[in-house]
């Protein structure tokens, strides 16, 4: 295939970004376009640009066999009829809902298979931005609506032929293009440009800079600036890739120049870029999906999301430091470390006006999207005190070509969450599946819980955060409030192993990010991400048993500080423990104890939680003692 036309295809997915990118900006400004054309028109968008940035032609050079020996132009030929396909059901979803809304109308043969041909494009698209899994439960769904009266149990229903399946799926608004992919589209899309826009602008780089001189004194020096970098680009950026090589692949040489093992150091930055994404008050853009979903206002989304934040990377923190001094890693020497001068702080104002103004805005009670464009426009302006930026004013186009990739890929994600959710409209399976866990739990919250973990860890390998808490939230979110607990924990506790599943085996995509920068196998970087946000996994558990530590709903101070207290003693237990190290080795029978004490305080019964509390700060006064006595000798 020649040069010049895969440089017009380059050309022809990079506008269609821009555009992407543009309409988000606009629909910010102005409340969104026509449902029915807005909807379709830009999942169609982002379903070319997930098939001509990803074309076959460049994928089977790497297969082995017969695809490997099919000439380029054919496979071409392939992905522009996949395209074609896919317009032509876009306009047909377009003119049956003119027709719907003016008239009585009976779908014909062609209808349905231009919808289920479509259907079958958006899944091919799919497959090829985020590999099997998603592509083969939506599969499963649709053969579940024709054959599911085969079945036995709670998957029987009346059967549904393809006509209706379509009908649902392709050409309603509780399919591909019901209420997520409008909440996506109206709110979402914005925050994805904000955070492309802020890191094209040179923010990351000034965010980078501040982190390492403020964390220059303590063991962990350029670990600990990751952290704190990552926390603040991966609440803004949503993409736990994006966070991983933004930040990584300059934090990261530095952590192993400190001593720390190279799969540690791909761990520590796999860690601390997909916790970003639980951090207020941008939290990726979640915040504000959730409150739409949960009715609940967004700066009661930040509360609540605050303190379990604080948490997780209070014990990234404590990990990190306890590992440099089993590692004998000393503070960076003065010499080494760079002083924040008069320039680097007004650098840091490029990441701190943008969020504050988002914080204002919304605070001021407009609306979340208008938040983001005015976060934006700040980016922008301040970016272009940059020099680097006036030098070169294609950064702009740049970062909206690059936002306008992101977007579509959050875009085809929704659109085959779309098929799912669809599925779950017609069969009711949602309802059924719901009932079956309820049972299976035996009415235990903490079984439900547990299912819930697992569903959202596997659902949400290889995904997009966001899509994930989506389908996971509408199916098991019910059973978790019928049991007990309360809405926004329940939306919490999905969200965050929605994020995690982005660091856990076998997937892993943030750890297998971060592998190739730190010249570590990903599976073993994912294993040392898993061991140092451990405690992300609990805290979950922890707030849904005692919602006081979302500092909203049915709060209680005795009940808070308790918590706090146990959770902040069980932090530093639990990691000492499992490394093995405070202040000096500690002997086997010692890690025991104290991972059974740290364990303990985790458990939410306050007379049992004083006796761990009692065992834990033994155990962490006799290592004082003990280290003391020691250095005097």
């Amino acid at each position: 295939m020649s040069l010049n036309f895969k440089s017009l295809v380059s050309w022809a997915v990079a506008l269609i970004g821009v555009v992407l990118a543009l309409q988000a900006i606009y629909v910010a400004i102005s409340g969104g376009w026509d449902i029915t054309y807005g909807r379709s028109w830009i999942l169609c968008g982002a379903v070319i640009i997930a098939l001509l940035g990803n074309p076959l032609a460049e994928r089977v050079t790497h297969m082995q066999g017969a695809m490997s020996r099919l000439p380029a132009w054919f496979l071409w030929g392939i992905d522009l009829i996949l395209i074609a396909v896919f317009v032509y059901g876009t306009t047909k979803f377009i003119d049956i809902q003119i027709l719907i809304e003016e008239t009585i109308f009976e779908y014909e043969s062609i209808d349905i298979w231009a919808a289920f041909a479509a259907v079958v494009v958006l899944l091919e698209a799919t497959r090829r931005l985020f590999g099997l899994p998603i592509v083969i439960i939506a599969s499963l769904g649709i053969l579940y609506c024709l054959y599911g009266q085969y079945l036995p149990g709670f998957l029987n229903h009346s059967g549904f032929s393809l006509n209706r399946s379509m009908q649902t799926i392709w050409y309603s608004f509780q399919g591909v293009y019901g209420l997520p992919m409008g909440v996506v589209l109206q709110v979402v899309l914005i925050f994805v440009v904000f955070g492309v826009i802020l890191e094209s602008t040179g923010a990351s780089d000034a965010l980078i800079r501040a982190s390492v001189a403020l964390t220059g004194k303590t063991r962990g020096g350029p670990a600990h600036s990751a952290v704190f970098a990552s926390a603040i680009f991966g609440s803004m950026s949503g993409s736990v890739t994006a966070n991983v090589v933004g930040t990584g692949s300059f934090t990261i040489p530095m952590i192993k120049r400190r001593g720390f093992s190279a799969p540690m150091a791909g761990g520590i930055e796999a860690a601390a870029s997909t916790g970003g994404q639980i951090v207020p008050p941008v939290m990726g853009a979640a915040a504000f999906l959730m409150a739409d979903l949960t009715g609940e206002a967004y700066t009661t989304i930040c509360i609540a999301a605050l303190i379990p934040a604080l948490f997780y990377y209070g014990s990234l923190f404590a990990s990190i430091t306890i590992q440099a001094g089993a590692d004998g890693i000393q503070p960076l020497p003065e010499s080494e470390r760079p002083p924040l001068n008069r320039k680097d702080l007004l650098a840091c104002l490029m990441f701190i006006i943008p969020i504050g103004i988002i914080v204002f805005v919304l605070v001021m009670g407009r609306s979340p999207a208008l938040a983001g464009f005015w976060a934006i426009v700040a980016a922008v302006i301040l970016g272009s005190f940059n020099k680097k930026n006036r030098e070169n004013p294609s950064v702009i186009w740049i970062a909206l070509v690059k936002a306008g990739r992101s977007c579509a890929w959050i875009i085809v994600a929704v659109g085959c969450i779309g098929v799912i959710i669809g599925v779950l409209n017609l069969t009711g399976l949602g309802i059924s599946f719901a009932s079956v866990v309820a049972e299976f739990s035996e009415f235990s919250l903490m079984a439900a819980l547990i299912t819930t973990a697992l569903a959202a860890l596997v659902l949400g390998m290889g995904m997009p955060t966001l899509p994930a808490y989506l389908i996971i939230i509408l199916v098991l979110g019910p059973v978790m409030q019928r049991m007990g607990a309360e809405l926004l924990a329940a939306h919490m506790f999905v969200f965050y192993f929605g994020v995690l599943s982005a660091i856990t085996p076998p997937v892993a995509i943030g750890a297998f990010a971060a592998a190739p920068i730190a010249n570590a196998h990903p599976f073993t970087t994912a294993v040392y991400a898993v061991r140092l946000a451990l405690v992300g996994f609990i805290i979950p558990f922890i707030f849904i048993y005692e919602p006081s530590l979302l500092l909203v709903g049915s709060f209680d101070l005795v009940s808070f500080i308790r918590v706090a207290i146990c959770l902040a003693i069980a932090i530093w237990l639990i990691n000492t423990a499992l490394i093995g190290y405070e202040r000096q080795e500690l002997a086997k029978p010692e890690r025991i104890l104290r991972g059974i004490a740290g364990a303990g305080l985790l458990i939410q019964i306050p007379p049992l939680q004083i006796v761990f509390l009692v065992i834990g700060l033994s155990l962490i006064t006799f290592g004082t003692l003990r280290s003391r006595r020691k250095l005097q000798s």
